[in-house]
């Protein structure tokens, strides 16, 4: 296996035991971040209903900017929406991924703008 896969296998595995842990509800329900090279998406998701309530991402977008700096404007973004749906607290779900710079920086925007998690 080259080292390629292994790092996938592994943040695959680390997300599946995040997931079997965490799972949102209408109360409080997760916030889950997917990056990849050029993106970064944030969806709001109630998996009692399994629906997605509120989605954010600069695919489409004007945004301009580092990838920190996207990731800044989906985190206001995505708590900007939450407000109009009556959202104050979830879950944060980071995928299998690291917590720093871009996750870091989308969950600061988000606090700033009011989410609890």
């Amino acid at each position: 296996m080259n080292t390629l896969a292994k790092k996938l296998l592994n943040r695959t595995l680390r997300s599946k035991r995040v997931r079997a842990k965490i799972t949102g509800t209408a109360e409080r329900p997760r916030l889950t971040i997917t990056v990849s090279n050029k993106h970064i998406s944030a969806q709001i998701i109630d998996d009692v209903a399994k629906k997605t309530i509120v989605s954010s991402t600069t695919v489409g977008a004007k945004q301009t900017g580092t990838m920190t700096e996207q990731a800044a404007f989906i985190g206001t973004d995505i708590a900007k929406k939450a407000k109009k749906s009556k959202i104050t607290a979830i879950v944060f779900d980071r995928n299998g991924r690291q917590y720093a710079q871009r996750l870091s920086a989308l969950a600061d925007a988000a606090r700033k703008e009011g989410l609890e998690f």
